[in-house]
């Protein structure tokens, strides 16, 4: 019985592992900080061009990745089916998701009383606390120890203090 019982929660992890694949989440969190990073000729419209650039950098990537699973991995060992088509869509959308809190963030700057440098640093954080979040959160829903949820939140942590400190340097 005993053997058992450690073979379902074995299956119990490999189960959980299966649907905590937050990859593209912290992949597109990256992603909405290096559009942050690399914002500096805004015209007319900063805060609106800035939401558009954030959130259709995530579409073009989005698709990118679709792109490449379809037409790399998936036709090399399988026949395309609309089911594979919609799955690999599906799979590959948490990189659009990452885009949309850095860009509410900048749609919603002007109420905190922001300038578009404001609503700019505003992403960033934003983004990067994302890519802190998911990164965890992903280590905690594999069943991770403490340590380990930690250990991946302190190198996405570095990791985007890294391009924080990118945007320090890269004055626009």
């Amino acid at each position: 019985m005993f053997k058992t019982d450690r073979a379902a929660a074995r299956s119990n992890r490999a189960e959980r592992r299966t649907h905590a694949d937050y990859t593209g989440a912290v992949y597109g969190s990256m992603l909405a900080a290096s559009v942050v990073l690399g914002a500096s000729a805004l015209g007319s419209f900063p805060r609106l061009e800035l939401v558009l650039l954030l959130l259709l950098t995530g579409v073009v990537f989005w698709i990118a990745h679709v792109h490449a699973q379809l037409f790399g991995a998936h036709l090399a060992d399988q026949t395309l089916d609309r089911r594979t088509v919609l799955r690999v869509c599906r799979d590959e959308w948490p990189i659009v998701k990452a885009a949309i809190p850095p860009a509410i963030a900048v749609a919603v700057s002007p109420l905190l009383g922001l300038d578009v440098q404001g609503a700019l640093w505003l992403a960033l954080s934003v983004a990067v606390a994302g890519q802190v979040g998911w990164s965890a959160a992903a280590a905690w829903r594999i069943g991770a120890t403490r340590g380990q949820v930690a250990g991946a939140a302190a190198v996405n942590l570095l990791i985007g203090l890294l391009i924080i400190s990118l945007k320090l340097f890269l004055k626009h």
